[in-house]
């Protein structure tokens, strides 16, 4: 079984296509890069929202708890 480029500068070259192959490689890459790295970015906005939204929630409850207390406090 032989290779089918006999040398690296002709793998490089790809028969004359190498730069739209190399190009088209790259772009490919980048774009997964910046794929990865976007949905981190989403991933913890979308945790810090969650936690936020967790602390207003638990802030409503406290606060519903001592309205409930106060009222039942006043009727007697």
């Amino acid at each position: 079984m032989t290779p089918f480029f006999q040398t690296w500068s002709d793998f490089f070259n790809m028969g004359g296509h190498g730069f739209y192959v190399w190009l088209c490689y790259g772009i490919t890459v980048a774009a997964l890069f910046i794929l990865i790295i976007s949905s981190f970015a989403e991933k913890k906005q979308i945790l810090t929202w969650v936690a936020k939204e967790q602390q207003r929630q638990a802030r409503q409850q406290r606060l519903a708890q001592q309205q409930a207390n106060n009222n039942n406090g006043e009727s007697i």
